[in-house]
């Protein structure tokens, strides 16, 4: 979606010039009028200095909307990705509409005060925006990592996965000073030897132990018991066998735990989301807003410093149709070319017209 900001000087009447710009434009872009109120001028200097204020004014409004945008798009769920459309209106209009439809918001932007005031308020808008946004979105990004780093310790490899739901307290013997049981990673290729030879690894691990707790396509988890003391040698000598001691001892109260902190990530997780996506999709609507009006202002004051006052320019949006921007320009090229003599053959069109 793409839209031009023109303006023309007044040649003729208004409805001599909009008939001119329609007619040799239709086939190429859809055009609607652009309304601008009579805004206050203050000194051309002012304004001169004021024009580079706003094109800044512009690019950075541009980008904390181009944040919301994004940021709503990557922390909806997947359910309401669809949703996404209807998240991201302006007053409630579709971007579309609200361009073509513009009308100069004066509750928000008084046109009793001057440009530069105006400036200042969008300025502080964004500011704010972008403050709260930064606040919101690191409050919600640390949610989500700690709870993807949950999630991912319950999921991957069995050399790395999360024991504590897939073990049972009767798989262990526990609260014993002497003996000890492990959990160990054997590849599928490594099954029958495991079975066969897993107590001669160490001095002191009991017989007929082993027990298979979990199966998956190239490995399985095997518990065995042996003498506490001899936990370090036995290690050492499953490590040369390909064969992975996880760092594991049973707990009820820690597997509880860290259950507990997954759920309330969670409850925390969908506490925040609601509430995030309102803010978002409210302030990308405001942030729209503010960046239309900006584009205004620069109209405004671009056509001012160009074709002088008093401001009694056409303004017009454009929206043109796809592979027809090429054609476009070169018609508006055709049909206001004269207003700069000195403009070449290859000038662009801000060269003779005042375009954003």
């Amino acid at each position: 979606m793409v839209f031009w900001l023109i303006s023309t000087p007044k040649e003729e009447t208004h409805s001599q010039q909009w008939n001119r710009l329609t007619e040799n434009t239709k086939p190429m872009a859809n055009v609607m009028k652009f309304n601008l109120p009579n805004l206050k001028v203050g000194t051309l200097d002012a304004l001169m200095s004021l024009s580079d204020d706003l094109a800044k004014l512009d690019q950075y409004t541009e980008m904390v909307m181009i944040k919301l945008y994004n940021y709503m798009a990557n922390a909806l769920e997947e359910n309401d990705l669809q949703k996404l459309p209807e998240y991201t209106k302006a007053n409630n209009k579709d971007l579309r509409s609200y361009c073509n439809t513009f009308v100069w918001d004066v509750a928000k932007f008084p046109t009793k005060v001057a440009i530069k005031d105006i400036h200042d308020i969008i300025a502080k808008n964004m500011t704010k925006i972008e403050k709260d946004y930064k606040t919101k979105s690191t409050t919600y990004n640390n949610l989500r990592s700690n709870l993807a780093q949950h999630e991912k310790k319950e999921s991957g490899s069995l050399v790395t996965r999360n024991l504590g739901a897939i073990v049972k307290e009767e798989d262990f013997v526990i609260a014993s000073e002497y003996l000890v049981t492990v959990c160990v990673v054997v590849p599928k290729l490594g099954y029958k030897e495991w079975e066969g030879s897993y107590w001669k690894l160490a001095d002191f691990v009991v017989p007929e132990s082993s027990k298979r707790i979990i199966e998956e396509t190239d490995q399985a988890i095997y518990t065995v018991t042996m003498f506490r003391k001899t936990l370090e040698a036995f290690k050492n000598n499953a490590r040369e066998k390909k064969f992975v001691v996880r760092d594991f001892q049973y707990s009820k109260e820690k597997i509880n735990q860290q259950q507990t902190e997954v759920n309330n990530l969670q409850k925390a997780k969908i506490k925040a989301y609601v509430p995030l996506i309102r803010w978002l999709k409210g302030n990308f609507s405001e942030a729209f807003v503010n960046w239309v009006h900006v584009k205004a202002l620069r109209l405004f004051t671009e056509s001012v410093l160009r074709y002088g006052l008093p401001a009694t320019f056409m303004t017009a949006v454009l929206e043109p149709n796809k592979k027809s921007e090429k054609k476009l320009r070169e018609k508006l090229y055709a049909l206001y070319g004269n207003l700069d003599k000195s403009a070449g053959e290859g000038a662009e069109m801000g060269d003779i017209l005042v375009c954003l």
